[in-house]
């Protein structure tokens, strides 16, 4: 898991309140956070929630080949999955050294422990065993995940129902539930993990450690009891040295908390069954029915229909007038805009201004075309009266560069050039009277 570090400021926050006694969610040391248990619609399926953390528990169950060495005892097998939507620094797919070190000590809890008489998960000797799968998954994560993956792996056995077998020679019928009433497994005791946190080598102890708080830890101190006090498993990691003093004192807290569970968990198993046996539904099997993501209902409220009229036409009365009706678009010609009464078309009126204007432009073209041959006559005779001797300006504009010709070498390009200017006077004069034309209309 790579989950973001807490900045020093935070850290020295946690640590000063941990010194002064007190702790974020306004526990006491040796307190534990509430724990809320609600089963499916199945048997051996159930949440688990531990404050905030929470754990999904579900248990099945299939006919296998027993192992070789034990051909009488059923198989056990446990998996805890730590998947992103729990926590952003777990990774799908990947094995974590958290990951493992939780699997393991589940095992050595539920397992280690004989908690369950996997003698009477044998079918046939040496041919076919039940094998319980037990498989945890945290949905949220807010601390002390081995707390609430025990309790919810303990309290998923005790819900499980097995198919019922017989066994005939050697053929071996299991039975539906509708046929047989499912079996329980047979459990001997429920072992509990009880986690303790301490802070500065073992000077500091708490009680059910949060997220916030595993964080700046220097050690955790894991310690799996039954109620009768038996301990079945102790667990010691982060490098701290513990004496036996805060061993007994871990030990003795550790009792009365298994002893609070355990009766917390037997009554929750007590209204499961009795709330099965009349045939009603609770915890998260009512989202199932009425297709809710979410388990939360709410009572319907009663509706009062009398005098319905009476109310209605009191309150016509005392509303305001409706605003006047405004009349719809008047259409005048088909096309037209529908923004207000309308506009109407006057696509054929600008047309025939523009053949009025086509028209004007062809003959002023004409006019202009007439007048530049004219000018070029005129041109061509001035040039052959003029001297050799003297050359000639062609412009005297801004806009055109004055070019000094002689006139016995380049007489082409004087009329040309003079040609240009005559046009460009033209062209200016055209485009003003286009433009009055276009004002006026």
């Amino acid at each position: 898991m790579k989950a973001t570090p807490l900045s020093n400021c935070e850290r020295r926050f946690l640590l000063r309140a941990i010194e002064e006694r007190k702790r974020l969610d306004g526990r006491q040391c040796y307190d534990y956070r509430n724990v809320r248990i609600s089963f499916g619609a199945d048997y051996g399926c159930c949440v688990v929630e531990l404050g905030k953390t929470r754990v999904l528990a579900q248990v099945s169950c299939e006919l296998v080949p027993p192992k070789p060495n034990r051909p009488t005892e059923g198989i056990l097998f446990f998996n805890l999955e730590l998947s992103p939507m729990a926590a952003p620094g777990f990774e799908p797919g990947r094995q974590s050294d958290l990951l493992v070190k939780l699997n393991r000590l589940i095992e050595r809890c539920l397992r280690n422990s004989k908690c369950i008489d996997t003698e009477s998960l044998c079918v046939v000797a040496g041919e076919k065993v039940w094998q319980i799968r037990l498989d945890l998954h945290l949905l949220n994560h807010d601390g002390n995940i081995i707390d609430a993956a025990s309790i919810a792996g303990i309290v998923a056995l005790c819900h499980f129902r097995r198919p019922d077998v017989s066994v005939q020679g050697e053929e071996v019928t299991v039975y539906t539930p509708e046929e047989r009433d499912p079996v329980p497994l047979s459990i001997h005791h429920m072992p509990i993990c009880v986690s303790f946190a301490f802070f500065q080598q073992g000077t500091y102890l708490l009680v059910d450690p949060s997220e916030r708080e595993e964080r700046v830890m220097d050690g955790v101190l894991v310690i799996a009891m039954n109620k009768h006090r038996e301990i079945c498993t102790m667990q010691s990691s982060g490098g701290i040295m513990l004496i036996k003093d805060q061993v007994l004192r871990c030990s003795k807290i550790t009792a009365v908390k298994v002893a609070e569970i355990t009766e917390l968990i037997q009554k929750a198993l007590e209204n499961d069954q009795k709330v099965r046996k009349e045939g009603g539904k609770f915890g998260f099997a009512e989202s199932i029915p009425n297709q809710k993501i979410t388990a939360f209902k709410m009572d319907s409220a009663a509706v009062d229909t009398n005098n319905v009229e009476e109310q209605a036409e009191e309150i016509i009365m005392k509303a305001d007038p409706p605003s006047e009706v405004v009349a719809k678009p008047i259409l005048h010609t088909p096309g037209t805009a529908q923004i207000g009464e309308g506009i109407e078309n006057s696509w054929g009126d600008l047309e025939e201004s523009d053949r009025e204007e086509a028209a004007e432009e062809e003959g002023e073209s004409e006019a202009a075309a007439f007048e530049c041959q004219k000018m070029e006559t005129e041109d061509t005779n001035t040039v052959g009266e003029t001297k050799t001797d003297e050359p000639i300006v062609v412009s005297d504009s801004e806009e055109e560069e004055v070019v000094i010709l002689e006139p016995q070498e380049l007489p082409k390009k004087t009329r040309t050039q003079a040609n240009t200017k005559q046009e460009n006077t033209s062209k200016k004069a055209f485009n003003k009277r286009r433009k009055k034309k276009r004002a006026a209309h």
